[in-house]
């Protein structure tokens, strides 16, 4: 068997704990805000630690860093903060494996980003995989219980936050592929190690800071579940190196497919660790989103 496809089985596995855990953090300890500053506290560290040590033992200097690179990774940074946030949040309003398959519609709003600002066109494929993705969302739109019609039920405080998380999520994979791009011909996957290193840094600064002006008892209160907070770093991490190493082995929309397993291990979870029930509409709304992103990625 190839490498690429356990490492990105890893990886999903590895970010559905991480969501698990900022999932229990935050409906226990912590507000949204606080669960994800706990992502980036803990892993940011491990991180900057990791990249030192390769520069040390290989002698590999350090790049150049120009402003154009601070921007891209500035943006991408905070897109991805106010992104956990609303995942984070989601998992308040609707259960976790649906709060997943909302945050999955970043692949599908990549794409549209993709269109609107790089004017890249879109395939046959692609577009088939458009109309499956939102024929899903119309169904796990409609919170369970909810009267009148579909249309109504896609302003509710669940469809915005999760269809919110997929375009920021979008916005950040746009910048942080100019962040790696801007360092030039380096090799692949030391480019991603230190645009992650430089992200995860800024996000761990301004998060703290503006908690420590807002909330600073929610800085305390990280600090005291500082125990599930390491294992959320950890599990950020590792998903992140397992991510890049397998863009760096195979095709990335090869990947991409492969980890929609993903979505498997949501509802897994979903059912055994937090005992929730997944409706036949939702069962089937996660189904054809899966599928939308499998065309999607498959046409690319």
């Amino acid at each position: 068997m190839s490498l690429w496809i356990p490492v990105t089985i890893a990886a999903a596995l590895f970010q559905t704990v991480r969501f698990m855990l900022q999932k229990s953090l935050s409906t226990v300890r912590l507000t949204p805000a606080g669960a994800t500053f706990a992502r980036f506290a803990y892993s940011a560290p491990l991180v900057v630690l990791g990249l030192v040590a390769y520069l040390a033992i290989t002698g590999t200097p350090l790049p150049s860093l120009s402003t154009r690179f601070w921007i891209f990774a500035a943006i991408g940074g905070t897109a991805q903060i106010l992104a956990t946030i609303c995942v984070v949040a989601l998992f308040k309003q609707r259960n976790f494996a649906v709060g997943i398959t909302f945050k999955k519609t970043e692949v599908i709003q990549t794409a549209l980003v993709g269109l609107v600002i790089l004017g890249e066109g879109v395939s046959w494929g692609g577009f088939a995989a458009i109309l499956l993705g939102l024929a899903a969302v119309f169904l796990l739109s409609k919170t369970p219980g909810g009267e009148g019609p579909w249309w109504r039920h896609l302003t509710n405080r669940a469809s915005v936050l999760g269809l919110g998380s997929g375009i920021l999520f979008a916005f950040s994979a746009v910048s942080y592929r100019g962040a790696s791009l801007d360092l030039g011909d380096l090799d692949p996957a030391f480019r991603a190690g230190v645009t992650l290193a430089a992200v995860t840094s800024l996000q761990m600064i301004g998060m703290g800071l503006w908690l420590a002006w807002h909330n600073r008892a929610e800085l305390r209160a990280v600090w005291d579940t500082r125990r599930t907070g390491l294992f959320v770093g950890l599990t950020s991490m590792g998903g992140s190196f397992c991510w890049f190493l397998a863009f760096t082995l195979q095709n990335a929309a090869y990947v991409k497919a492969l980890g929609q397993v993903e979505l498997a291990f949501s509802i897994l979870a979903s059912t055994l660790f937090f005992h929730e029930r997944i409706s036949g509409r939702e069962i089937a709304g996660i189904g054809i989103l899966a599928l939308s992103i499998l065309v999607l990625v498959l046409s690319i």
